[in-house]
């Protein structure tokens, strides 16, 4: 029991000591936001005494000068400089013979006419600079102008040769696949010839090999009901009628052939020629392509020169 209430005094203690160091530190915030507050009151107390000294000084500067006074013009230190002359100029209407104020031959505006004079030789000087500059800006302008213009134009000069290139690489390139599969369809066509060739012979030898060309005997083969009712079991051989029939057959066979490679011989002659006059075709389309090129060309130098010709007049 007595720890327990040891322990709540304690507890008292530190609560009362922690409300007294928030209420010191309260107060202590308080009198340093006075502080600061009295400052700043303090400053702007010196700052409305300085400018009402500073208003009161403009104010005798600006309405209290000496000059205005009623008394001034008699203790004017300036009050004879400020006098008229007797004289201002030869024209002036106090200047009577009587006077003795003017003579022959004396020139009182001497000093301002040759002021005068200087001043507009400098305007004129100023001027001449000024339309120099601006010519040389103009003419500046007008090299930017022509750089730029001739620049564009070397762009789209070069622009068009760039399309022409594309344009004659993919005609070269049109014409390679289709002359490539031209090649294709008559090396397809070669080689099927050439296999039909091979069975064609093979088809003749084996004919020639099982037929009656290689019997003895070709009557043998005759039947009773007459020479084209043939006995299998004994043919030996063809005669001569059936002989010439196979030459003739073979004749004609052999002029087929040769009528058909004439054919292949027309038809790869006019593939050659249709080859050539591609070629042909291609050449001169680029002849005219360079000479058109040349033209524009001459025609831009022709420009350029006339251009030239012009910046040179202005």
């Amino acid at each position: 029991v007595d720890k327990d209430a040891l322990d709540e005094q304690v507890k008292e203690r530190k609560i009362k000591e922690a409300v007294e160091k928030a209420e010191h530190e309260r107060f202590a915030h308080d009198m340093k936001k006075n502080d600061k507050l009295m400052c700043l009151l303090e400053e702007r107390q010196k700052n409305e005494i300085k400018n009402l000294n500073r208003a009161l000084v403009e104010f005798q500067k600006n309405f209290q000068k000496p000059e205005t006074r009623r008394e001034f013009d008699l203790n004017d230190p300036q009050a004879l400089k400020k006098d008229r002359p007797a004289r201002v100029s030869d024209d002036d209407p106090r200047c009577t013979i009587s006077g003795m104020q003017k003579f022959m031959g004396e020139d009182l505006n001497h000093n301002q006419r040759m002021k005068f004079q200087k001043e507009q030789i400098r305007e004129w000087s100023l001027q001449q600079q000024k339309d120099l500059k601006n010519a040389l800006a103009d003419q500046k302008l007008a090299d930017d102008l022509y750089d730029k213009f001739r620049v564009e134009l070397d762009r789209k000069i070069m622009e068009e040769q760039r399309k022409e290139e594309e344009s004659r690489r993919a005609v070269c390139t049109a014409t390679k696949n289709f002359n490539r599969i031209q090649a294709a369809e008559l090396d397809y066509k070669n080689e099927l010839e050439k296999a039909q060739k091979i069975k064609d012979d093979m088809d003749e030898i084996t004919c020639l090999l099982r037929g009656d060309f290689l019997s003895e005997n070709p009557n043998q083969a005759i039947g009773p009901w007459g020479k084209h009712n043939v006995l299998v079991n004994r043919w030996k051989g063809m005669n001569q009628e059936q002989l010439l029939a196979i030459r003739e057959f073979q004749k004609e066979q052999a002029l087929e052939k040769l009528r058909v490679r004439e054919q292949e011989c027309q038809r790869d002659a006019e593939w050659d020629r249709q080859r050539l006059q591609a070629a042909r075709t291609q050449l001169l389309w680029e002849r005219h392509q360079q000479r058109q090129n040349q033209e524009q060309r001459r025609g831009l130098d022709v420009m350029n020169a006339v251009l030239s010709q012009e910046q040179k007049a202005k």
